[in-house]
């Protein structure tokens, strides 16, 4: 999904090596990418994954999706007793990368192969073409809620990315 996966953990390296090898050991899944050990917590209080309220010393389960320039665009945190839902980190990488490629935006529950919807006119011009256009398309609610079909290169990508396992 032209993405990469990155763990950080306060756990040592040591801890991590066997961790790593456990795992591999009962389920024969090989890690596939790196974890950062940070055995102070520094980086991790940096980005709020240690939650004084919860505990001093362990962190809250993090996910966040860091864009190709170092800005991030989502953060989801679960609680320690809840596990990560990896095809909603999926569906909302997708959806960043469908938004970004399509100049739209993704709604709510969006899946691939669905449409975007279409930013908002700008100028009160702009909003009699729009609401002329769902009127004769019947694409949208009202001028400020319309929808297209993204590109076809958005939907290969996407698509085309979708079907890749991580190995």
């Amino acid at each position: 999904m032209n993405t990469d996966l990155l763990g950080l953990s306060i756990d040592s390296n040591s801890s991590h090596l066997a961790w790593i090898y456990d795992i591999y050991c009962k389920t024969g899944i090989r890690i596939p990418f790196p974890i950062i050990a940070d055995r102070n917590g520094q980086i991790a209080r940096k980005y709020g994954m240690i939650s004084n309220d919860v505990s001093t010393t362990e962190t809250v389960r993090n996910v966040f999706i860091i864009d190709d320039k170092q800005i991030v665009r989502a953060i989801m945190i679960y609680p320690l007793n809840v596990g990560r839902f990896i095809p909603e980190i999926i569906r909302t990488v997708q959806a960043l990368q469908m938004a970004d490629c399509s100049n739209g935006s993704t709604a709510a529950n969006w899946m691939p192969g669905q449409p975007v919807i279409v930013p908002a006119p700008k100028t009160y011009c702009e909003l009699e073409e729009r609401q002329n256009y769902i009127n004769e398309n019947k694409n949208g609610i009202s001028w400020y809620l319309s929808f297209k079909q993204p590109p076809e290169i958005c939907e290969n990508n996407i698509s085309n990315d979708s079907n890749n396992n991580c190995e």
